[in-house]
């Protein structure tokens, strides 16, 4: 049985994409959030697949809503205050074709599109500017629901150095693509950076607007050699719409910087729009304690 969190709203511990894979022998994979609800829900799940003959026709309740507040109906058991919608897809050997193209999608970093319905499961390649996610209910037993595959994030690091190598293992965790960018072919930290999915040795920082695209999903932190570097960046990348733009560097440094870019009739709107000094003020000092700082302040605008 797949589970899968179709919607999700408030306090809900499983969010929209999480899924959880529940075997006929016992065996579990994944989350859809955890708690009570998901021993409930996988419980319910090992009974559907303990008929699965009977069912296979397809499931009478395919999309069950999960209420996190006590006395209810559909309560799910927990009180966090939001709420789910859980898909139950049985899997059989007939989607098995599917699902490997599925997982050979996913290790060659494909931008593919899953479509999901009660008797059906389809991967259609992906096409430039798709929702993440869609999800529809069309009748009591019928739904539809899309989610794009792959990487929904890219994170460009411009500059490889230490700090980036630390932010590379850090973010690899999560889901971001991350592009590495430097000027210095023989770095250390660049031979050691086996977190990165792409590492960039460019001629120099001049071009590297044409490197980086505009996007809602496009993260970028700058964390060159220094001041006249990060400088030339800034100027090339201003005029892009990004999620998220951060700057590497001491407070009186980037003061310092900002201002010089605004008298030179840089806009200050645009200037004023880029995080720095980057991270959330935990008071780190080393590349690791910066890393997360810088990452901790990603994951906060991503999920605002």
């Amino acid at each position: 049985m797949l589970l899968l969190v179709a919607q999700s709203s408030g306090s809900s511990p499983g969010r929209q994409g999480y899924k959880m894979a529940v075997g006929a022998d016992g065996e579990l994979f994944g989350s859809i959030g955890g708690g009570v609800m998901e021993v409930s829900l996988v419980e319910q799940s090992r009974t559907i697949l303990s008929e699965a003959p009977a069912v296979a026709g397809g499931l009478s309740q395919p999309v069950r809503e999960q209420i996190h507040r006590k006395e209810v109906p559909n309560s799910s058991g927990m009180i966090c205050s939001g709420r789910q919608s859980v898909i139950f897809k049985l899997l059989t050997p007939s989607d098995t074709r599917t699902i490997e193209s599925i997982i050979g999608g996913l290790q060659n970093a494909e931008q593919n599109q899953l479509f999901i319905a009660p008797k059906q499961l389809v991967l259609k390649s992906g096409e430039p500017g798709l929702p993440n996610f869609k999800f529809e209910i069309l009748t009591d037993d019928d739904f539809a629901y899309e989610e794009k595959l792959g990487f929904k994030n890219h994170l460009y690091i411009i500059g490889g150095g230490h700090c980036a190598l630390a932010l590379s293992e850090l973010m690899s965790k999560m889901d971001f693509h991350i592009s590495i960018f430097d000027d210095r072919p023989d770095l250390n930290t660049i031979e050691k950076n086996r977190y990165a999915h792409e590492i960039n040795i460019i001629d120099s920082y001049d071009n590297i607007r044409d490197e980086i695209p505009s996007g809602q999903n496009v993260y970028v932190v700058v964390m060159t050699l220094g001041y006249a570097f990060d400088k030339l960046v800034i100027q090339n990348l201003l005029d892009k719409d990004l999620k998220y733009f951060g700057v590497l560097g001491s407070n009186a440094k980037m003061k310092t910087l900002m201002k010089e870019l605004k008298a030179e009739g840089f806009p200050a709107d645009r200037l004023d729009r880029i995080h720095t000094p980057i991270g959330l003020p935990i008071n780190s000092r080393t590349p690791e304690e910066i890393a997360i700082s810088i990452a901790a302040e990603i994951i906060s605008v991503k999920n605002w």
